[in-house]
């Protein structure tokens, strides 16, 4: 899997209210805890999985999924 670095998965934890929507969307990246709050396994958004992260952030109910750019060589 190539890693783009160019796109990072953010979860406003503030605002989610654990529904565990984006961890069935995108599982790849997305797991739920024990109290069903996402946990990014890999905040990286591979380029292969851009396609399923931007429908994971558009199911959001609350717009607690995000992608963000970032600059090239910045965590």
């Amino acid at each position: 899997m190539a890693v783009s670095g160019h796109r990072r998965l953010t979860v406003d934890r503030i605002a989610c209210d654990g529904r565990g929507l984006c961890a069935e969307l995108l599982p790849e990246l997305v797991v739920l805890d024990e109290w069903g709050y996402p946990i990014l396994v890999r905040p990286d958004v591979p380029d292969e999985l851009l396609s399923e992260a931007r429908r994971a952030v558009a199911a959001c109910p609350v717009l607690a999924l995000r992608i963000e750019r970032t600059r090239p060589g910045r965590t």
